[in-house]
């Protein structure tokens, strides 16, 4: 599972991995190129999150 989010919704996408994976999950800041073009799956903002298990 891999959660990309924006500064808002960090919180939210914690919050739904570990309920859905019964996890923790990995939290890893986007690199400057990759937060240029992918959007936060949660809003039209620009995601600086990813949060997943790999």
């Amino acid at each position: 599972m891999k959660i990309k989010c924006c500064q808002t919704h960090i919180d939210h996408a914690l919050d739904m991995f570990v309920a859905e994976q019964n996890t923790f999950p990995i939290l890893t800041e986007l690199l400057d190129n990759e937060k240029i073009s992918t959007k936060c799956d949660y809003c039209e903002v620009a995601a600086i999150y990813l949060v997943a298990n790999v």
